[in-house]
């Protein structure tokens, strides 16, 4: 595979996990507006796969660390 193969594989499989991410917040009642893939990591040498969460306002902050505590005790 070449790079170029690999660095668009990276892009799809951080791209599918984002959907996911964003797929599983909105289940939870929660939306981080900036949630998107990370482009200027994919620029770097070591061309990581990153997700940027964005910021969030404290309301949604707070629903977010409900549902990690939630989960976290099922």
């Amino acid at each position: 595979m070449h790079d170029h193969d690999l660095n668009h594989h990276h892009i799809d499989d951080a791209d599918e996990c984002t959907e996911a991410l964003r797929t599983a917040l909105a289940a939870n009642g929660i939306t981080l507006p900036s949630l998107g893939l990370e482009l200027p990591a994919y620029a770097g040498s070591y061309r990581l796969s990153l997700i940027a969460l964005g910021n969030c306002n404290t309301a949604t902050a707070r629903k977010l660390t409900a549902a990690l505590r939630k989960a976290a005790t099922q």
